[in-house]
């Protein structure tokens, strides 16, 4: 995951001033999308209906799909109205797959439970065992972790207030994102 970490602050250092200044929060992510990666973020009904949209199984959903080819993004547009920092993560995500696994034509679908589930919600079924692919939907949801989260300012505005709430707030994350980026981030031993 070190990688990921790697690419997405390689990406927020390559931004030019006025997409983002490298300080202010929260992230701007569908503008370094649209602005910085030329690609078009759509909120979409059913990306299950996508041609070439993998199978899903009862209860399953896609959160959102990498459109190559398009140079577009799609987010599950139901997911994005009942949480928006999932939208958010989505987006970053995708960007992941973007800087990371582009290789050509092919799109990339990303089930709702492989990028991390970030808002109580109904469960999803989780698959029996890894999918293939599993390193890579890591990989992404580590890149848009720290693309949304840059883990100097989660250090910083730790140090300046460590009231949970107000650090979802600032950085536009869910509690279940801020949670898994505190711990990756901020040394245990001053987390409390």
């Amino acid at each position: 995951m070190e990688a990921a970490e790697r690419r997405a602050e390689a990406v927020l250092a390559a931004l030019p001033h006025w997409l983002w200044d490298g300080e202010s929060l929260p992230v701007p992510v569908e503008a370094i999308a649209d602005s910085h990666c030329g690609l078009l973020v759509r909120d979409v009904t059913d990306i299950a209906m996508t041609p070439g949209a993998p199978a899903l199984e009862a209860g399953q959903a896609l959160a959102g799909l990498l459109l190559t080819e398009r140079g577009e993004i799609w987010v599950n547009a139901e997911e994005a109205r009942q949480w928006p920092p999932r939208r958010r993560f989505t987006i970053g995500h995708e960007l992941g797959h973007w800087v990371m696994h582009r290789s050509g034509r092919e799109s990339v679908f990303c089930r709702s439970s492989t990028v991390q589930p970030d808002e109580p919600g109904p469960p999803r079924p989780s698959p029996p065992e890894p999918a293939p692919d599993a390193d890579i939907e890591d990989e992404a949801s580590a890149f848009a972790a720290a693309l949304l989260m840059p883990a100097r300012l989660v250090r910083r505005e730790y140090e300046r207030d460590r009231t949970f709430e107000r650090l979802c707030a600032r950085f536009d994350a869910s509690a279940a994102a801020m949670g898994r980026r505190l711990h990756s981030v901020v040394p245990r031993t001053r987390i409390g």
